[in-house]
């Protein structure tokens, strides 16, 4: 049995051991591709990977608990093993990662008696009954065990966030009592203002700093630090960031892959460890992506994951692979190394409509039972957490026929679009919402429709327990000065789109489904592009492969071979701006546009 320790230097075997790491979320990467990054990791000379563990994918609903397919982490673990390569796992209630809510689970917001990410017991249980699930896969795996598992952390950036000692240590401890005994680990900022507030360094709890560049000035305060609390520990850095993620309506962020190297090359010179975040970024399928939090609104982020990562989004080598197989090369002569596994993708122009059916047509077909309430309920408090709500009432004119009426939709996030008898009169984003809404109601009583979308709740910062991370419409909806009462609410996650009747008809302007077929001699890796189509989803074989939206900057959505197969795909767009194209293709690589600084192409 192989043995781990942590004293001045890392020991393997008792033998001096130099973590090197990369980061590849399973839960972002198709289970077909897994063995693809793992082993692109192995033969870049690296001997370790890195993954955080998602709880709302774990938990979808309080007691539900998903470890297969996506969410298989065991079997992650194991590939990653048969391959020779240690891990380390993340397993902390909250991961950032720019992934929904931090990972955190959507119905946590439910109770607004609780509060997470805090001591609060009522937290502490949830989590203590996630970890019950989640820990027995972990627990086996441990290099104490005769698994992979070296090292793991009990929280992420806390100190970044608050510094509650007492709720760090009641997340060690509740992985302590279900057996955890490998080396915890921190990770936040290496300035003391950082560690001070999120590590249990006085608990012997390792202590790891986040950066990508100035490497000695970074491991210079982290040393500073471990001899402030009496320890001589190694150096290593958790998050070295060799890229980006990236935000709708803005330019792709991209890093020169030699100066990538050279950093990386320093910091091994300095004797530090590394975890290269990402190694392989993939994609945040379905509704998964996170939110960046600013003081007047939140910056959704993209699908798109691909983080200009040492492997692009496929999961193939970019140059940065090369370069830093030449580090490793140069400077650990003795790791194995190897030629890269390559992917390819393929393409096909012009893919002709099959059908197209609309929202308002198919609510009933979506959401048999819609909720009814006096005034209209939050998405969360409805027992949804993702996706869209529609919200419908009836309204009175009380004005003149050709007098316009005002309408104002009250505390509500993160996107608005208002209907009145089925046509668009406003569409609000989140620093809109509540501004005034004028238009002139056609008959005297007439639909009032309004399309919530949820955009992503923010992942890491002051933000995170904001009421603002409540979707839908949170207080109510005002006609004149008066709140309107009387409501219908559809939910929409979109989880099963097969009950979609595509025979229902389409107003043209209203938001709609349009079907789509594309043969296969076999699966494959392609991506869907979004040209022609305004703001919405997209689904492959069923499969919610993520958002997209004309603001760019990118204009297609990867799918993964392992959602493909031979034969007959079914392809549907589901568009909110009546923004329609009757032809869409496929592409064998990303459309990347760049943007002005109005973000516009």
């Amino acid at each position: 049995m192989h043995t781990f320790e942590i004293r001045e230097k890392f020991y393997l075997d008792g033998e001096p051991f130099t973590i090197l790491s990369g980061s590849i979320h399973y839960f972002r990467v198709h289970p077909t591709d897994w063995h693809h990054s793992l082993y692109n990791l192995k033969a870049m000379g690296f001997n370790t990977v890195e993954t955080y563990v998602p709880w709302n994918l774990h938990e979808p609903k309080p007691g539900e608990f998903n470890f297969q397919g996506m969410c298989d982490l065991a079997a992650f673990l194991d590939e990653a093993a048969e391959l020779g390569l240690w891990a380390i796992v993340r397993p902390s209630p909250f991961i950032c990662a720019e992934w929904e809510w931090g990972g955190f689970p959507a119905w946590l917001l439910e109770d607004r008696s609780m509060r997470p990410r805090s001591r609060d017991p009522k937290f502490l249980a949830r989590v203590a009954s996630y970890y019950d699930a989640l820990m027995p896969i972990l627990v086996e795996r441990q290099i104490t065990r005769g698994g992979n598992i070296i090292m793991m952390q009990v929280e992420n950036e806390y100190g970044s966030y608050c510094e509650d000692k007492d709720y760090l240590r009641a997340i060690r401890d509740l992985m302590l009592e279900r057996g955890v005994n490998v080396p915890l680990c921190t990770s936040d900022g290496p300035w003391r203002g950082c560690l001070r507030a999120g590590t249990l360094i006085d608990d012997d709890v390792f202590v790891t700093g986040n950066f990508g560049s100035r490497s000695a000035e970074n491991f210079k305060n982290l040393k500073a630090f471990h001899e402030e609390h009496g320890k001589n520990w190694p150096l290593m850095c958790m998050e070295f960031w060799d890229g980006w993620f990236n935000r709708w309506a803005e330019n792709v962020i991209r890093r020169d892959a030699q100066d990538l190297a050279d950093c990386v090359r320093e910091l091994f010179e300095l004797g530090g460890s590394i975890n290269l975040y990402m190694f392989h970024g993939g994609t945040s399928f379905g509704f998964m992506n996170g939110c960046s939090a600013r003081h007047t609104h939140d910056l959704p982020q993209l699908t798109s994951y691909d983080y200009d990562a040492v492997l692009n989004e496929e999961g193939n080598p970019t140059e940065k692979w090369y370069k830093l197989r030449d580090v490793v090369r140069d400077l650990f002569p003795h790791a194995w190394t190897a030629e890269p596994l390559v992917k390819e993708a393929t393409s096909q122009e012009g893919i002709a409509l099959d059908a197209r059916a609309g929202l308002f047509e198919n609510l009933d077909a979506l959401d048999p039972e819609p909720v009814r309430s006096f005034y209209p309920q939050p998405m969360e408090a409805m027992g949804q957490g993702y996706g869209y709500t529609l919200y419908r009432t009836s309204i009175e004119r009380d004005v003149a026929p050709e007098a316009e009426e005002r309408i104002r939709v009250i505390d509500g996030r993160d996107r608005a679009q208002v209907f009145v008898n089925g046509t668009l009169v406003a569409a609000q984003y989140q620093e809109h919402i509540g501004e005034d809404i004028r238009c002139t109601l056609p008959e005297e009583q007439c639909r009032l429709d309004i399309l919530m979308e949820n955009m992503g709740r923010v992942n890491y910062g002051h933000k995170f327990l904001a009421d603002t991370q409540r979707k839908g419409i949170r207080t109510g909806v005002c006609v004149d000065l008066h709140f309107v009462t009387g409501w219908e609410a559809w939910r929409l996650p979109l989880e099963d789109i097969s009950r979609i009747d595509f025979n229902a008809g389409w107003q043209s302007g209203q938001p709609s489904f349009s079907h789509f077929t594309f043969n296969l001699d076999e699966p494959t890796d392609t991506y869907v592009d979004s040209t022609g189509f305004g703001k919405g989803v997209v689904f492959v074989n069923g499969v919610n492969i993520g958002r997209f939206w004309e603001k760019g900057p990118i204009y297609t959505l990867y799918v993964p071979h392992g959602i493909t197969h031979a034969g007959t795909n079914e392809l549907v767009v589901f568009e909110t701006e009546g923004t329609v194209s009757d032809t869409i293709s496929l592409r064998s690589e990303p459309l990347i546009k760049q943007l002005d600084k109005e973000g516009v192409e």
